[in-house]
């Protein structure tokens, strides 16, 4: 009987092993922004311009950072920015997935530029 208990065991541990919970790496983004308070957020960038109440969150649409960029193929292009911020009670920024982007000055994501930057 303990040798059916051991080898059980033994069979579990290494299904439990074979489980392992990976998370996406966080954008440049998210990692700026998740747990931020969404006040100092739309305090730089300018109000959202919709809001959703979801359970015990707050879906807030924004869109901005309208600006007139010189991209590096030496032409330019009117940008901006969009994103949904998920917002809990306290108002601290729980998530933020970006809903438009357009090519920055020096890469391939405005926002990205946009929003990290101090």
């Amino acid at each position: 009987m303990s040798l059916r208990i051991i080898a059980s065991t033994a069979v579990f541990a290494i299904a439990l092993s074979a489980c392992t919970t990976t998370s996406a790496p966080a954008t440049p983004i998210e990692a700026r922004w998740v747990g931020q308070s969404a006040g100092k957020y739309f305090a730089a960038y300018g109000p959202p311009i919709s809001d959703t109440p979801v359970g015990a969150t707050t879906l807030y649409n924004w869109r901005g950072g309208y600006n007139r960029i010189k991209l590096a193929n030496g032409r330019t292009a009117n940008v901006s920015c969009a994103a949904q911020l998920t917002v809990d009670a306290d108002y601290t920024i729980r998530d933020i997935r970006i809903t438009a982007d357009r090519q920055g000055a020096t890469g391939p994501s405005y926002c990205e530029e946009l929003l990290t930057a101090e």
